[in-house]
Parts: C-alpha cells; sequence; structure tokens
C-alpha cells in the first residue's frame, strides 16, 4: 500500500487501521506497509537536514519491538498478517535502527534491521546485520527496507533460506536534481519499478513492495507500491496515487509452474561466484586479478 505518514502517531495510527479496514474488504490476508510508517521517515536525504545530526528533534520517534506501539498495530492487525516500518530503540535505549516486524494479532513471526544505508543515513540509524525468511500464514515470507532492494545479495540470500514472498518497505523519493515534470517518469521512479521486476525474477519470487506517498520534509515520494510475481510481471500497482494495490496470488501453484523448467536457485553456480562476498571493493578486486 501507499500513504504518507508523519511524525504525528495518531495520523498514523488511522491510516493502519483505515488501511486494515479496506484491505480485508478486498479480502487481503497480508497488508504490508511502507517503512517508517510509525512516525515517518527523515525529513532529508545527504549532507544536511536529519543525516547531518540536527538534533532529536528531527527524528522520528525510536519505539521497542516489545512496546505499546507495536502492540496497538497487533490489535489492530486481528487475523490478517500485517508488516510494517518503524524507527526501532535498541536493547541498549539509546541505538536506534530503520526496522519493519510482520506479526497479526496473536504473534510477531519475524524482525528486520535495515542493512544498507544511502546518502548518509548511518547518521541516523544504526545498520542491521542480515536477513532471515520466516515461515507466516501466508507462506514464507522475507523483509528488506528500501536501498537493500539495489543489492541482488539481499533478495538471493532471503530465496536461498526459502522464501517464497519479500516485502520491501520504501520511503523511496524522487531524483533530488532535474526531476521528471510527470513523476511517474522520473528517473528513480524508473529505478524503483526496474528493481522490484528484477528482483521478483532473479530469485523467482514474490514480491510486494509498499512505499510512502506524497511529501515529507524535502522528499517527494513516489508511491508506485507493487505486487510483482515470480515471472517478473506487476499484478497490481497503485502507480503514484495513495491507496491499496491488490492482487490473489497462488504461492504454491505459481512456485510448481515458475519452477518445473528453468529453476534459478537451483542452477546457480556458487563455484563461479567469488568475488561476489570478496570484503574487498570491486575495484581491488580487479586490480588482484590483473596481477594473477
Amino acid at each position: 500500500m501507499s500513504a504518507n505518514f508523519t511524525r504525528d502517531l495518531e495520523q498514523n495510527f488511522a491510516v493502519v487501521e483505515q488501511t486494515l479496514a479496506d484491505a480485508r474488504a478486498a479480502g487481503a490476508r497480508l497488508v504490508v506497509f511502507p517503512e517508517a510508517s510509525i512516525g515517518g521517515y527523515l525529513s532529508s536525504l545527504g549532507n544536511h537536514g536529519d543525516t547531518a545530526g540536527a538534533g532529536p528533534r528531527s527524528l522520528p520517534p525510536a519505539v521497542r519491538l516489545d512496546g505499546p506501539e507495536i502492540a496497538r498495530v497487533q490489535a489492530l492487525a486481528g487475523d490478517t498478517v500485517v508488516v510494517i516500518g518503524f524507527c526501532e530503540l535498541g536493547e541498549d535505549g539509546v541505538t536506534r535502527y530503520n526496522a519493519a516486524v510482520c506479526l497479526d494479532g496473536t504473534r510477531v513471526y519475524g524482525s528486520y534491521r535495515k542493512v544498507h544505508q544511502p546518502l548518509g543515513e548511518g547518521a541516523s540509524y544504526a545498520a542491521g546485520g542480515g536477513y532471515e525468511a520466516f515461515d507466516t500464514p501466508v507462506g514464507r515470507l522475507g523483509m528488506q527496507i528500501c536501498y537493500d532492494k539495489a543489492f541482488p545479495e539481499a533478495a538471493r540470500v532471503l530465496a536461498l533460506d526459502g522464501a517464497e514472498i519479500i516485502v520491501s518497505l520504501s520511503a523511496w523519493p524522487a531524483a533530488r536534481t532535474a526531476t521528471a515534470q510527470n513523476l511517474q517518469e522520473d528517473r528513480w521512479t524508473y529505478r524503483f519499478n526496474l528493481f522490484d521486476s528484477a528482483r521478483a525474477l532473479d530469485n523467482q519470487v514474490f514480491w510486494i513492495a509498499s512505499n510512502q506517498s506524497g511529501t515529507f520534509g524535502s522528499l517527494r515520494y513516489v508511491a508506485n507500491s507493487k505486487v510483482v510475481d515470480p515471472g517478473g510481471n506487476v499484478l497490481a500497482t497503485t502507480l503514484l496515487g495513495a491507496g491499496l494495490a491488490v492482487a490473489e496470488i497462488d504461492v504454491e501453484g505459481t512456485f510448481r509452474a515458475m519452477r518445473a523448467g528453468m529453476f534459478h536457485l537451483r542452477d546457480r553456480r556458487p563455484d563461479a561466484y567469488g568475488p561476489v562476498t570478496a570484503l574487498a571493493s570491486p575495484t581491488t578486486v580487479r586490480r588482484e586479478h590483473a596481477h594473477a
């Protein structure tokens, strides 16, 4: 789904409640909210604003995974599986993470802390350390946040861990320079959509992308929340608007059909991929090969 989330927690929860009501009316069993749905995202990126250390007043509220805010989402979720983004307060009571949680009214199935941080985001959040899939009533699921989708390895790790559905939560903005007059044609909108289809097809998984819409601070979000099938086909999308992208999927049947012939995970050649996991930079790897 696409919507606008700010520092106003009551507004955030009102959107969550209404969205879940609309989703249930449409028959949805899984609802994915955007990155930073509880408390909003940073108001800017780059060497200014939040990411330049403007102070805690500019940052979203940090909440605990076992705190009242997440419990409130659970109370609204009922028997619907919900994935939602928030700013997590770490175990030390100080460290902040850009995080997501998957839950329903009775259980927390998994949580995730964003690994890849763009444009100075590391000044406001600590980075997470890995990816793990987990079982839910709607299938085995993995989570990513925003910039993670630019890294094929991130989705591949989840696919190798058995993920059938990968959810990608974002607060993905338009380009900061030379923004297209039609936001749907903006180069960052194009990349957002291309990554979604590519990651689904790379790993033959269902991919659900949820992105913020509207504006917050200096950021103008591109929305384009969507459901993508394992062939990279977009089944439903919000385009630039707020609201739900709803699609009915058959996880077991689709996987059986898609993987009966070409099966990308089965046909991998890990022995040929050494540089992918090398700790050195790509430039260093190239130089080492040149002198080998």
